[in-house]
């Protein structure tokens, strides 16, 4: 069974920055679809970014300019790093591991809390 471990998270004040890792172990990570998702209470869960197995990426509008996906294939991990924080940002962070014909793998998630 895959297993996802997210890391990273925190308290930070708005303005902040903050770097999630997400390392995954029992698959073949450099063949999935890597991504970050997050859900703030009340919300559903939704897509911040996601990088291909070729390295494409995709950001979504709220992250576009201030957060940055990247993988490590040798270290099975990717990362977000997040900058110039907002309250808005507050919410738990999962990591999803994809890949056409498989199911979808998920982390347990972390949280990331931003203070105003």
């Amino acid at each position: 069974q895959a297993q996802l471990v997210e890391s990273g998270g925190g308290l930070v004040n708005a303005g902040g920055s903050l770097r999630l890792s997400c390392k995954a172990s029992r698959i073949m990570f450099s063949s999935y679809l890597m991504g970050w998702y997050r859900q703030a209470p009340g919300k559903q869960r939704e897509l911040v970014a996601d990088i291909s197995s070729s390295g494409r990426i995709n950001y979504s509008d709220s992250a576009q300019g201030r957060f940055t996906i990247s993988r490590d294939n040798a270290k099975n991990t990717i990362y977000l790093q997040m900058s110039t924080l907002s309250p808005e940002d507050t919410a738990v962070y999962y990591c999803k591991a994809a890949r056409v014909g498989d199911v979808d793998f998920w982390g347990q998630g972390t949280q990331v809390t931003v203070a105003s």
